[in-house]
């Protein structure tokens, strides 16, 4: 079995989508998360499902998939301090 956080999709434009594991107690946070990653530089578009605990992140062309997400995390911590995205 592959886990969640190795799970990416290399798209045929040059972007990538991957999906990640969260910790986020309600749905308003969720929303709050989203709308944090969605504002990242190098995230095209992000989804968080709270049913789920899963954040998809699609990014931008040539983006550093590592760099982005630790920026998408202290994004996150900033309207949200308590969620956890599993890297």
């Amino acid at each position: 079995m592959i886990p969640l956080k190795d799970i990416l999709i290399e798209k045929g434009d040059g972007t990538m989508k991957k999906t990640y594991k969260i910790e986020v107690d309600c749905a308003n946070c969720a929303n709050k998360m989203e709308e944090a990653a969605k504002k990242t530089a190098g995230v095209k578009t992000a989804t968080v499902n709270f049913m789920t605990q899963k954040m998809i992140v699609e990014f931008e062309e040539e983006q550093d998939v590592k760099a982005v997400m630790k920026d998408v995390l202290k994004n996150c911590k900033k309207v949200e301090d308590d969620c956890e995205i599993y890297l």
